[in-house]
Order: structure tokens, then sequence, then C-alpha cells
């Protein structure tokens, strides 16, 4: 069924502000104000959900949950996002994000891994395109997928925050992250 609204604010983060954007159903949407521009962004999430998003104004309550969360995340106190979300894409981009949701905290993986566990081993590139369109970034955390050689590779929010972002989550786990895991064996 298609959202009949979409209402969104800023959120703040210590790596520069957010725009997020919800549902009747959950949050649809959040990302970097400098990924092209509230105004483009905007436009964006318009032409994907068929309908324009209006200024929230704090009334969401997946909004303030999701900002809540946000919050916690950036200090450390969580490394699962429980808010509610509502995302549209292709069956095989939801696919990759479902899988996406699967890599741990603090925990990487490579684009020719997530291949694999989609059972498409040669659709690397495929998941490269699905990843990239992810409107959810830190929720589906697609900055947790690098290359096979232990390079960051892409990341639409830029490289820099992808590298903070890992560094946050392996400061707190403490533990050392390697460069990939098999995290997909479904055994």
């Amino acid at each position: 069924m298609a959202s009949t609204s979409i209402v969104y604010t800023s959120l703040p983060s210590p790596m520069g502000d957010m725009i997020a954007g919800a549902t009747e159903r959950g949050a649809c949407f959040l990302e970097w104000h400098d990924r092209g521009g509230v105004p483009r962004i905007l436009e964006r999430v318009a032409k994907r959900y068929g309908v324009s998003p209006i200024e929230d104004g704090g009334d969401s309550p997946f909004l303030r949950q999701l900002g809540d969360e946000l919050e916690r995340y950036f200090t450390g106190d969580l490394r699962e996002f429980e808010t509610p979300i509502d995302v549209m894409g292709t069956p095989f981009q939801r696919a990759v994000w479902d899988e996406l949701r699967r890599i741990p905290y603090g925990r990487t993986c490579s684009y020719g891994d997530m291949a694999r566990a989609l059972g498409k081993p040669n659709a690397v590139r495929a998941v490269g395109r699905a990843n990239g369109s992810n409107y959810l970034g830190i929720v589906i955390p697609c900055h947790r997928v690098i290359e096979a050689s232990g390079g960051l590779g892409g990341y639409g929010g830029k490289i820099w925050r992808k590298k903070k972002l890992l560094e946050l989550e392996r400061a707190i786990t403490a533990e050392p992250m390697p460069p990939r895991l098999d995290l997909f064996s479904r055994g």
C-alpha cells in the first residue's frame, strides 16, 4: 500500500545535520543534509514515494523515536535501531536492505559476501547499486559494506563519514574488526 503522507524534520548529529522522514507506518529516509542538499533529497523522496514530504514540526512519533535513537547511537548507547521503518524499493533492493540489517554492529562484509548471501554471487555490482539506493542510512547500515580488499569503497554520505561510523562502532565494541567476515552462512 502506498503512503498517503510523508513528514520530515532535521536532526543534528556530530557528523553533520541530517534530514529524516516518516510515513504513517515508519521512518522512510535519513540522509545527510549535504548529500545533494535538502531540496534535492526531498525531490528524490517525492519521486520514489509519489507524495511530497511536508515539514513535521516534531509531531511524528517515528521521527521523535529516530532522533532519540540516533543520539544514543552516536554516544555509543545504541547498537540496533528499533524505530519502525517503511522503505520502498524493488524486490532486489529490499532483499539487499534486509541483508544489510543482518550485519552486526561493529562488523563489516564485502559486496561479494552480500551477493553470495542473496544467492546471486555474480550480482556484486547490483548489490552495490542497491546499497547506494538506501535512503535510510545508519538505520539500514550500508556503511558496514566494504570492498573485498578491505578498502572502504563508496558511501553517499562521504567516505570520511563512513570511516568515522566504522571507527565509532569499532571503538565501542573494543574488538578488532576484520576487513570482512563471512556473516551470511545459512547453515
